[in-house]
């Protein structure tokens, strides 16, 4: 295009917001509106709301980017040596703060619009916050102990419990206000860890500490996947009682079983997957710096990071102003499948990685 072309296009769009400004004006003028009526004026009040909670709608809506793990380590040491185990604490405590702290906060249980009619992003928090509260879980009952009879650490056994607080109680008391007691005795936890004379506070980067936690993992992606593919609706057979001739369950099931995720809820499941694996990523690049020379040992370093990059694939953007449901093999595509396709490898990588971490 050349140079007075450009110059002519900006002239005339110019012109165009001018016109939209003046006439924007006059719409709200006090003599327009007395002119008009209230019946009128109510009528564009109602719109400027609409307008005006869109706009707070789309920018609360954003996903939250990946960010930098060992430069998220230096910001939370705040001048500290990093030790072993202070990535995997500090990349909690930066997941957590990212659903407080993101645009439109938290907003899993807020009760006035536009956040009440939003339910992705709280989906998504869902999944960044189930991650966070496993993590919690390992590192207060396993991680941070020597062996089964030792002490639990006094500040993780405050933060787990904060963190399995109601992801959606508004008041009395908030959960904003329950997670943040959470991360300030993780924060604690994070302070004492990197402090040579607190040696009751311990990171135990062990073979069967990280395989115990990735047996959660594992565990989580499969039932996203599931899910996931549930989306077009399958008929499956009952593999509960596979591999032990005698096993038995409480009550009878079916040889056969179709599971189908609702049409309403296919976008909540998709969300929740995208917020899990977002979480997840941060976790295992973490914990690819604290149990490095675990991992190097058992030659599966790079196993580790071929989970994170299957991952990383789920957190491309999406083209789409909404969740796609095509049949598995139809004209348009399926959202779903396609995720659950990125997690099902993900989830077959944990297998593999945690086979290698218990061999000897």
């Amino acid at each position: 295009m050349e140079i007075y072309q450009v110059n002519n296009y900006l002239t005339a769009l110019g012109s165009k917001l001018h016109r939209l400004v003046r006439e924007f004006i006059r719409l709200y003028h006090p003599q327009t509106i007395r002119e008009k009526g209230w019946v009128w004026a109510s009528g564009l009040l109602i719109f400027t709301l609409l307008i005006v909670m869109y706009g707070f709608s789309v920018y609360w809506s954003q996903e939250p980017e990946l960010f930098d793990i060992r430069q998220n380590t230096e910001r939370q040491l705040a001048g500290s040596k990093a030790v072993v185990g202070t990535h995997t604490t500090a990349s909690l405590i930066s997941v957590m703060e990212n659903l407080l702290e993101k645009p439109g906060g938290y907003l899993s249980n807020d009760i006035m619009p536009p956040s009440v009619f939003l339910d992705n992003i709280p989906n998504w928090e869902f999944g960044a916050l189930v991650q966070s509260r496993d993590l919690a879980r390992a590192l207060r009952n396993d991680i941070s102990r020597s062996q089964s009879q030792s002490t639990e650490n006094k500040y993780l056994a405050i933060a787990e419990p904060q963190f399995n607080f109601s992801n959606d109680s508004w008041i009395l008391p908030s959960t904003e206000g329950e997670y943040r007691e959470g991360l300030k005795a993780l924060r604690t936890y994070l302070h004492d860890l990197a402090q040579s004379d607190a040696q009751n506070t311990q990171f135990y980067a062990r073979a069967d500490n990280l395989k115990d936690w990735l047996a959660t993992v594992e565990k989580r992606l499969g039932s996203l996947s599931q899910r996931l593919s549930a989306s077009v609706g399958q008929e499956r057979l009952n593999t509960d009682l596979a591999g032990d001739p005698e096993a038995t369950q409480s009550t009878n099931a079916p040889a056969q079983v179709e599971v189908h995720t609702p049409w309403l809820e296919i976008d909540d499941v998709f969300y929740e997957a995208r917020g899990s694996t977002w979480a997840l990523i941060h976790f295992l690049k973490a914990v690819e710096v604290d149990f490095r020379d675990i991992l190097m040992k058992k030659n599966a370093l790079v196993s580790l990071r071929q989970i994170v990059r299957e991952l990383e694939a789920t957190q491309q953007s999406v083209m789409s102003p909404m969740v796609l449901n095509g049949g598995g093999f139809g004209i348009v595509t399926n959202y779903s499948l396609v995720m659950a396709s990125y997690i099902s490898r993900a989830n077959a990588a944990v297998i593999d990685l945690r086979n290698l971490l218990s061999e000897g």
